[in-house]
């Protein structure tokens, strides 16, 4: 965000309260994240962002930024003290393909390294920069804000226009201005426990007796290991590090007393046998982290001088790896609406509606992974919930590259009048004490993503690997006002083969 601020021309001050390089979680990018974030290179010309959009292009030319290579999500399903059962891969895997190869795959971002080098790209545009600076108040004046703080050995105060909260989950701004918080809808309330550990073992190489070969090495992925009440995530880099932790609902939480750090793992882990194997040899490389209340949401997201970027206007879970797509539709509204309308009269309306959009998308995000939550010991619900968001991911990538963006309707389709409400509906029948009928169900979920699947979700033989094929957006042209030959220049652009696989 201050890159594209001092790019538009603006006196840009970027203040962090630590230093870098240092830990911070939220790891796993997206297809649609890389696209935003290659969009956001282009629009503003930062060439030295690009080759961080896709995994090939990050090892050819930055080697020596740590991340991990991401083909898909994959899910295993486990029962406490069962060990993992693989007779029909249906009922406990889900393997959804993002990418046909390695060279145009996601990545996991090592954020040490990562945020790193950012800063080092901000500096290198001009833009100011001070660390190891703590604020202490907001007030906000009639023709901008008063922020005062301190660096070490001397107070600061500075007058700023306008000012861009990206401090993250219940960040400074918000505080300081005690606007408070809110609850999401349809979200249970959730705590987290997490490290990075070396030597964590693989699991797909444990588990036998596979009738369908994966579309992608099945850990090379967001691995998200589900059990009733929560789920694990393990997500490898390229140095020998391993992200993982575990997000659960607070009676899980308190059940295996997650407070108490590495006990509160170790305790997770006996009753979760399989998962227990992978992480046997491990070791934590850092102190656990726990934090007790993991979702929340900010009564109000932007002022007539300030606004909060999405990662301080709320947080979800990393439950499919929302927050950066999510942040960076934030960081491309807000560049645009500085570009386009600062100074004009209708500046206020415009951020009024960037804060509607913002607080609607972490809305309709809440309500699926809320749905999810009351699905983790209904594994066939689970999936067929995932599908709503896949549909509507791949849909959304695929209009952005054609150049039509107003088709996407904003993430997850929250704009789009019909896709929303039955989205809505979805994830209020899995949540009834009495669940709709698995069959039902899974035919209303097929029903409200048809018109926007492109990537081959409703061919049910697929069950449960799908994979990332050309022919699947061919075959969807129409559902995205587009001709063949235009499907087959986007995929050439892509790096994509027009035909095959």
């Amino acid at each position: 965000m201050a890159m594209i601020a001092q790019r538009l021309g603006f006196s840009t001050v970027l203040i962090e309260r630590g230093r870098h390089p240092r830990f911070v979680i939220g790891e796993s990018s997206t297809p649609l994240a890389n696209l935003l974030l290659e969009e956001i290179a282009q629009e503003y010309d930062l060439p030295n962002i690009r080759p961080l959009c896709k995994w090939g292009a990050w090892q050819r030319q930055l080697p020596q930024i740590v991340c991990g290579l991401k083909r898909g999500f994959t899910f295993y399903h486990h029962e406490f003290d069962r060990h993992f059962e693989n007779d029909d891969p249906r009922r406990s895997q889900l393997l959804v393909g993002a990418s046909p190869n390695e060279d145009i795959a996601d990545t996991h971002w090592y954020r040490p390294d990562f945020d790193h080098y950012f800063v080092e790209q901000v500096q290198s545009l001009g833009v100011t920069y001070w660390d190891e600076t703590e604020l202490t108040s907001a007030r906000e004046e009639s023709n901008g804000i008063r922020l005062a703080g301190s660096r070490p050995g001397a107070p600061l105060e500075i007058t700023s226009d306008f000012v861009i909260d990206a401090s993250g989950s219940r960040g400074f701004l918000v505080r300081a201005l005690g606007r408070g918080e809110k609850s999401l809808p349809g979200l249970p309330p959730t705590q987290a426990l997490f490290s990075h550990f070396d030597n964590v073992a693989s699991f797909s190489d444990r588990i036998s007796n596979l009738t369908a070969i994966p579309p992608y090495p099945p850990e090379q992925a967001a691995v998200h290991h589900v059990f009733p009440g929560g789920w694990i995530w393990v997500l490898r880099f390229n140095n020998g590090i391993t992200s993982a932790g575990v997000a659960s609902t607070d009676t899980v939480a308190e059940q295996f007393e997650f407070k108490s750090g590495a006990m509160g793992w170790e305790r997770l882990l006996q009753r979760l046998p399989s998962v227990a194997g992978v992480f046997r040899d491990a070791r934590p490389v850092r102190p656990f982290i726990h934090v007790p209340r993991l979702a929340f949401q900010s009564n109000v997201v932007a002022g007539s001088r300030w606004a909060l970027l999405p990662s301080a206007a709320g947080f979800v879970d990393p439950l499919l790896s929302t927050g950066f797509p999510l942040t960076l539709l934030g960081v491309t509204r807000l560049g645009r609406l500085l570009r386009l309308n600062w100074n004009k009269p209708n500046f206020r309306t415009e951020l009024a509606f960037y804060a509607e959009q913002t607080s609607l998308e972490l809305e309709t995000c809440s309500r699926l992974v809320g749905a999810l939550y009351a699905s983790m010991d209904r594994f066939d619900v689970f999936k067929q919930l995932t599908l709503l968001y896949f549909a509507a991911s791949s849909y959304s990538e695929t209009v952005r590259r054609l150049g039509k963006p107003e088709l996407a309707s904003g993430f997850l389709l929250c704009r789009h009048p019909t896709f929303v409400a039955e989205l809505q509906t979805i994830c209020e029948a899995a949540c009834e004490s009495r669940p709709m009928q698995s069959t039902r169900f899974k035919q209303c979920v097929r029903t409200t993503i048809e018109p926007f699947d492109v990537a081959g979700f409703t061919d049910e033989s697929r069950d449960p690997f799908y994979p990332a094929l050309a022919s699947d957006l061919l075959g969807s042209a129409p559902k995205v006002g587009a001709t063949r030959d235009e499907i087959m220049m986007m995929l050439a652009r892509c790096g994509l083969q027009s035909e095959g696989h």
